[in-house]
């Protein structure tokens, strides 16, 4: 499992990913999983060498890569329970 995920996290849902240009459901279940989680960490954390995105600017990232980066069914479930997610988070 964690095989799956350290490999295939940066995998893209229409196979423009990395590193072995996976795509749709060829990506293991728990790496689709992992990108949403890692991105909405990257992006909503403040980083040495960026600040944190506001969390409209977060949600409409997701939006915009609904179905291209990331599994639709996936974003939808981020964004109906984005409070619960946030609250985990802090």
């Amino acid at each position: 499992l964690a095989a799956d995920m350290a490999m295939g996290h940066h995998e893209h849902w229409d196979g423009s990913g990395y590193p072995s240009g996976l795509s749709g459901e060829k990506i293991p279940l728990s790496s689709r999983i992992c990108a949403v989680a890692d991105v909405l960490d990257a992006l909503i954390s403040a980083r040495c060498y960026k600040e944190a995105w506001s969390e409209d600017t977060v949600k409409e990232f997701f939006i915009k890569q609904s179905n291209s980066q990331f599994q639709k069914e996936l974003v939808d479930i981020l964004l109906s329970h984005w409070d619960e997610f946030i609250e985990i988070y802090r």
